[in-house]
């Protein structure tokens, strides 16, 4: 997955009407029949998908709220509040994630991850 910098945050602000799916209702010709019938409705032009449970989840965002209960109403799934979507960790450096002048420096392999 490739990370787009406040992608999620403009989409939330301008496209926050958000219905998810699961993942296999899109494959192969239900995505065709998902995109002709969003033609000339509001949807972000991307989507973005998480996992809830063991299924994995795809989510079309729409800047008009009758658009997202349109294709609600077609394809079910579930509305989404964008606020309540969990947020992805802050990713620290691990202890164990020194340069090689550090592991020289503490005595340990440089090749290694001990």
């Amino acid at each position: 997955m490739v990370y787009r910098k406040g992608e999620l945050s403009t989409m939330d602000r301008q496209w926050p009407h958000q219905v998810a799916l699961p993942a296999y209702r899109c494959l192969g010709h239900n995505y065709r029949t998902i995109h002709f019938f969003c033609e000339g409705l509001s949807l972000f032009p991307r989507t973005h998908a998480f996992r809830c449970d063991a299924a994995e989840m795809l989510v079309f965002s729409f800047a008009v709220r009758a658009h997202a209960q349109k294709f609600l109403d077609r394809f079910g799934g579930e509305l989404l509040d964008p606020a309540a979507r969990s947020r992805w960790p802050v990713t620290r450096p691990r202890p164990t994630d020194f340069s090689a002048e550090q592991r020289v420096r503490y005595g340990l392999c440089i090749n290694c991850d001990d």
